[in-house]
């Protein structure tokens, strides 16, 4: 299969992770391993290219260090090589040198220079980009001795730090650069394009990120010069170039038509939202599970507990029992200001966020609360665990989005759990981590009932009047989750502390309807899962296509190989 064919196909595989990042890796690797264009006996061959320059001692003096003479490579290439092709070391290619550092001061010097040449640092640099940025406002005075300069059509790469081997570009003009970027003007007869894709496979950076050192990573000019790199034919060179140059900006179009279809898909997907928002009604939830657009589960879970929250998922009964009725009985017996456990309750209810419908009234979580117990985390130090016996204890990686998850659950000593009576599990209660992996949350099965939780996750005990898989919805929803977020924001983290969870405004609405929204979420909730499922499926069988093309691709690649 040719890699026309391969494109032919995108929309099948357009669906996999990083689909266009993976086709642009597949070209430059096609490309230096001589799959791109067809090889001609008509062709100079590279070995003859490499002797005549190896008899040429065309390196400008400059300030550049002089480059050592360098061994032919023996059994450290790394690739069958095509008819014509030549292995050679990367300093023979070219003028090899690294730039000069800048401190800070130097750097505000260079901030004030008006006419001078371009002083490109390692940010400036894109990752397999032609084009550098010119206009960070450094410069360099015209012939300032302190400064090498690397002329135009010279390829730039990153030697040192995390970008080390992936910030790749070409200059057009002359600059000055950077200590931590080698720049290498290349030799007549050594197409500088070339070397800028050979650069980007992933063949050519096994052997860099090999030769690299050091704590922070870098790879020293002397094993840069000597890494090898395959040389086709000057005329081949020019028609892989020519090719790569096609598919490349092929690449850019389909990137650029992706991101169209993301930004309509995104504009359309809000659109549903809202009208599912205004109106939730069954012919407009169909709109949100629609095929011909993506909203994410996660935006789709999102909205459905934010309208759960509202009193906008199910519609009101008057017949019903309005909240203020259960809030009556709640507090009937209880201090106003101290529930179970001296948990003190703010008196001032004051004003929720959002509009709340008729029937539907609001209270502080530290009032809705079984009058016995208050809101409280777990065991603090759990200790080795008892080889028999023992209680089960639920931490912070058991508790996930409104759910539990028994996998890798432990246990503490009986002694241990008596200690912490008070987080001692009865059922019905709701469960919310308070350190670790915020955002988990889940109701206590009755199946259960006398497990304890550790330091991590704290318990509310709702009382019974309030149904605990509805408020687990409004713990789960933005509503709560973005109070969280304000309550974090700004300070070292510590955890979600408790009293903002016993302050925290719960709206109440009719018991009644309390059932009906917690009945519609869990339908939806199982219809985002089933469409999450779907989703992964459809990426996984997209990703698999993918590979199956690349490896048809790919099949037979070195039998062109020299014998």
């Amino acid at each position: 299969m040719k890699l026309e064919t391969f494109f032919e196909k995108f929309d099948l595989f357009a669906d996999a992770p990083d689909a266009v990042a993976k086709m642009r890796e597949l070209i430059v690797e096609s490309a230096i391993r001589g799959n791109l264009v067809p090889q001609s006996d008509c062709d100079e061959p590279a070995s003859e290219l490499l002797t005549r320059l190896a008899a040429v001692s065309d390196f400008q003096s400059g300030r550049a260090s002089k480059q050592p003479s360098l061994p032919p490579v023996g059994d450290d290439g790394y690739l069958p090589l095509p008819r014509g092709w030549a292995w050679t070391r990367l300093g023979n290619t070219g003028r090899i040198f690294n730039g000069d550092s800048v401190s800070e001061s130097g750097k505000a010097e260079l901030a004030k220079v008006e006419d001078g040449l371009p002083f490109i640092a390692t940010k400036d640099v894109g990752y397999g980009r032609d084009a550098l940025a010119y206009d960070n406002g450094l410069k360099v005075p015209k012939g300032d001795p302190r400064f090498k300069v690397a002329s135009a059509k010279t390829v730039l790469i990153c030697a040192e730090g995390g970008s080390a081997g992936r910030k790749i570009g070409i200059t057009d003009r002359d600059i000055c650069f950077g200590n931590k970027l080698y720049a290498n003007e290349v030799r007549e007869g050594i197409h500088h394009r070339f070397i800028f894709y050979a650069y980007q496979s992933t063949t050519f950076f096994k052997e860099f990120k090999s030769r690299m050192t050091g704590i922070i990573g870098g790879i020293s000019r002397r094993e840069f010069l000597a890494l090898p790199i395959p040389i086709p034919p000057e005329a081949e060179q020019k028609r892989i170039v020519a090719k790569v140059d096609e598919l490349m900006a092929l690449c850019d179009r389909l990137e650029a038509q992706q991101q169209e279809r993301e930004k309509q898909g995104s504009a359309l997907a809000r659109a549903s939202l809202a009208r599912f928002a205004d109106a939730p009604t069954p012919a407009n939830l169909n709109f949100i599970f629609h095929r011909s657009y993506d909203i994410t589960p996660a935006d789709l879970r999102k909205s459905i507990l934010t309208l759960a929250v509202q009193g906008k998922l199910v519609p009101q009964d008057p017949n019903d029992e309005p909240g203020e009725a259960i809030l009556t009985r709640i507090y009937s017996g209880v201090p106003a200001q101290e529930t179970g456990n001296g948990t003190t309750v703010s008196d001032n209810v004051g004003d929720i966020s959002f509009g709340l419908p008729p029937g539907w009234s609001v209270s502080r979580l530290g009032s809705i609360l079984i009058p016995t117990r208050g809101i409280s985390y777990g065991v603090i130090k759990l200790g080795a665990e008892p080889q028999k016996g023992g209680v089960f204890i639920l931490r912070c990686s058991n508790v996930r989005f409104r759910r539990i998850d028994l996998n890798g659950i432990r246990k503490i000593t009986e002694q241990l759990s008596c200690e912490y009576s008070r987080t001692i599990l009865e059922g019905g209660e709701v469960l919310i981590n308070v350190r670790g992996t915020l955002g988990g949350c889940a109701v206590v099965p009755p199946e259960l009932k006398g497990y304890n939780i550790a330091r991590e996750v704290a318990v509310i005990p709702v009382h019974t009047e309030i149904d605990p898989n509805f408020l687990l919805n409004v713990i789960a929803s933005p509503y709560f989750q973005d109070k969280v977020d304000e309550n974090l924001r700004g300070i070292a983290y510590e955890g979600l502390n408790l009293g903002l969870l016993r302050d925290f405004l719960v709206p109440i609405p009719p018991p009644g309807e309390q059932r009906r929204i917690v009945a519609k979420v869990d339908q939806l909730m199982a219809l985002v899962d089933a469409l999450e499922t779907q989703l992964a499926a459809s990426r996984a069988t997209a990703a698999n296509l993918l590979a199956a093309l690349v490896a048809e691709l790919t099949a037979g690649k070195d039998s062109h190989a020299a014998a």
